[in-house]
């Protein structure tokens, strides 16, 4: 009986096994191999190509000072993951936490939450609209203001296109964060803020020391989320500035396309993919390790 349960496992098992050896086992094996060959030999020669000589994407400070940014696509991801991560995770929270109890809020989050579910392309376009000089909102406020620097329209100068879409894409991702903190908002006991209240505490003790303790494990889950996100950008960045102008605004992504599909380096590519995917098994991993020690509480 049991030998003829596990031919029915077996059976059942296999198209699911096979499928993911076609199409995901095979093509990460394929990819790796593929970042390392040069000719016929294996070699490490495009990954320091990538690193160190090709001026998009190395990490290192390109010697002409004259360049701004000055950067290459790995720095302009983790400058990124920088500005953006605390902007989300802080807005996300206050809004969450504004919103509780405000009339209206359904209206508010449904058009925080609104570029979360807009295809990249249409929301590319959106940034773009919202930083142009003509009638985008951002330019229009610093021209109230007299800095001309940012009355502009921000995406055509390499001195803000990288900071427009970093700007744009917390408008994106913002809905999510919202969303998860409103989750854990509700999660925590009123019997909590209810002592603290007696007991006198005022609002931002109750804040302070209550709902932010309270919210540590989604802080952590919209944090490691994000880092994610940030890495695998491509489609905002594609629509608002392709790379420029003059790379400031290239990212891992979009390198890794120009290879493939522009230049026909399929090696180099392959090299950058595998980069990519290494930083981002690390917040994965860590992600997991929260979840699975959850798990087991």
């Amino acid at each position: 009986m049991r030998e003829h349960n596990l031919k029915d496992l077996i059976f059942f098992l296999e198209p699911p096994l096979l499928m993911l050896v076609i199409f995901v086992i095979y093509p990460i094996v394929g990819t790796i191999i593929l970042s390392f060959m040069l000719g016929d030999t294996l070699t490490l020669e495009n990954y320091r190509e990538v690193l160190f000589e090709t001026i998009p994407l190395k990490a290192l400070i390109v010697t002409n000072p004259g360049t701004f940014p000055p950067w290459g696509a790995l720095i302009h991801n983790m400058v990124w993951i920088v500005i953006a991560v605390p902007m989300v995770v802080i807005l996300g929270m206050l809004l969450a936490y504004a919103l509780r109890k405000t009339f209206g809020s359904s209206f508010i989050l449904g058009t925080v939450f609104l570029g979360m579910v807009l295809p990249g392309v249409v929301s590319g376009l959106i940034i773009r609209f919202m930083f142009d000089a003509d009638i985008g909102i951002f330019p229009k406020i610093f021209a109230l203001f007299n800095v001309p620097l940012l009355s502009h329209t921000w995406t055509i100068y390499p001195q803000t296109a990288l900071f427009a879409l970093i700007l744009g894409s917390i408008w994106l991702w913002l809905g999510f964060s919202v969303t998860l903190y409103s989750a854990g908002l509700d999660s925590i006991p009123s019997s909590l803020i209810e002592a603290a209240l007696v007991d006198g505490a005022s609002e931002r003790e109750i804040f302070t020391k209550i709902i932010i303790p309270q919210l540590k494990p989604v802080t952590t889950v919209v944090i490691l989320m994000t880092v994610m996100w940030v890495l695998k950008l491509f489609d905002i960045v594609y629509v608002v500035t392709g790379g420029g102008p003059g790379g400031a605004s290239t990212v891992l992504a979009l390198i890794m396309y120009m290879y493939f599909a522009s230049s026909l380096e399929y090696n180099k590519a392959a090299a950058v993919s595998v980069i990519l995917a290494l930083l981002t098994l690390i917040p994965a991993y860590w992600y997991m390790k929260m979840v699975l020690s959850g798990e087991k509480q």
